[in-house]
């Protein structure tokens, strides 16, 4: 059998980040791998300064404009170094007073916190670090500081497997939201927010680009003493994201990804698709012998699923016998152990049906 010939073996793939892309994406970017549509050149080779690949980066923001219905007073920054890098970003340019308030739900989260204390005074006003980031803390009717020039979350935490279904009432203050392990997974209010941001390399694209969505009035030339140019959100916006190279070949699949979610039906038909698909998996935890969920029923991800069996040698085996038949990544973040399946949107219904097979099979085998 000739190479080519070779069928291509795909894993279920349940990793947290990267993660899963959607084959069409894949298989579309291969076949433009080498000719992007007549130019004779890849995208990964192409000038960022080129008439084409100026169409591909605008294309892409029109499409995330329309997929999130972005108003027009708020900017679409393509970006890099993360979302770790925002934790510096947002309180070097938003930190006006230097007093931020910080709503703590996970690592995430308090990586972020801990960053803002370099910058400011930045209070802890609610945590649910004392049941290992668990729940979701009641967030209507909180301490914020009346000189707080934001009131930050992380919206849903890829390690501990919540997600906030309310969002806080900051009292009038401006909220910034890291949104990167739900970003595109349902409908949101992009008016509720000043900024929302994040990493790509989860729902939307190959890691290296992180997406922020900004209100124009938040962009300033007023920011911290020292902010390096690169930093400034002002720099970005002013220059269409293209102040510097771009990550042209992430933003190009991301782009691709946008049209893909369009196909699909747009942001509502991707929360039902998700909805249904996890509760296959937690209908299934939730009746289990064996396994069991993490997180407040009422907290629960759509898009990230710890669970455990109680029995950390049981724990290693399911992992371990799990990606002999085909699912990968299912090892729990190191801070919390257990299992994790992470299901963003491009991880197809049938993954999480044959997961569930799976654990159905495993539960009757080590059940005494």
């Amino acid at each position: 059998m000739d190479e080519e010939e070779k069928e291509v073996s795909r894993v279920y793939n349940f990793s947290a980040g990267p993660a899963v892309l959607p084959e069409e994406v894949l298989k579309e970017a291969a076949e433009e791998m080498l000719d992007y549509r007549g130019t004779g050149m890849s995208v990964m080779e192409m000038s960022h300064r080129s008439k084409a690949y100026e169409a591909i980066i605008r294309e892409a923001e029109a499409d995330l404009r329309d997929l999130m219905n972005i108003p027009d007073n708020y900017r679409v920054l393509f970006l890099q170094g993360g979302a770790s890098q925002q934790f510096a970003m947002i309180p070097m340019n938003l930190m006006k007073n230097k007093v931020a308030d910080y709503i703590v739900t996970g690592q995430w989260a308090k990586k972020a916190y801990q960053e803002a204390c370099i910058y400011g005074k930045a209070n802890k006003i609610a945590s649910s670090e004392d049941q290992t980031f668990s729940y979701i803390p009641d967030c209507s009717d909180l301490p914020v500081s009346e000189d707080a020039d934001y009131v930050y979350i992380c919206e849903n935490n890829t390690i501990y497997g919540t997600k906030f279904k309310t969002l806080p009432n900051t009292k009038g203050k401006t909220l910034v939201a890291d949104v990167s392990s739900c970003f595109l997974s349902e409908p949101v209010d992009v008016t509720r927010y000043g900024v929302i941001y994040g990493g790509v390399q989860k729902n939307i694209g190959p890691a290296g680009v992180v997406i922020v969505i900004i209100r124009e009035d938040l962009i300033t030339e007023d920011v911290l003493p020292g902010t390096p140019t690169m930093l400034k959100y002002k720099t970005h916006a002013d220059n269409g994201s293209m102040y510097n190279t771009p990550p042209a070949y992430g933003i190009y699949i991301c782009g691709k990804v946008f049209k893909w979610i369009k196909k699909q039906g747009g942001l509502e038909a991707m929360k039902a698709l998700n909805e249904k698909k996890a509760a296959i998996l937690y209908d299934f935890l939730d009746g289990s012998r064996l396994f069991k969920g993490t997180v407040r029923k009422e907290d629960r991800s759509l898009m990230n699923v710890p669970f455990v069996t109680g029995d950390e040698e049981l724990d290693a085996k399911f992992v371990k016998e799990a990606r002999a038949a085909g699912f990968e990544n299912l090892k729990g973040h190191r801070t919390v152990g257990g299992m994790r399946a992470s299901i963003y949107n491009a991880m197809p219904i049938e993954g999480v049906e044959k997961l569930v097979e799976f654990m159905k099979k495993f539960e009757a085998e080590n059940m005494e």
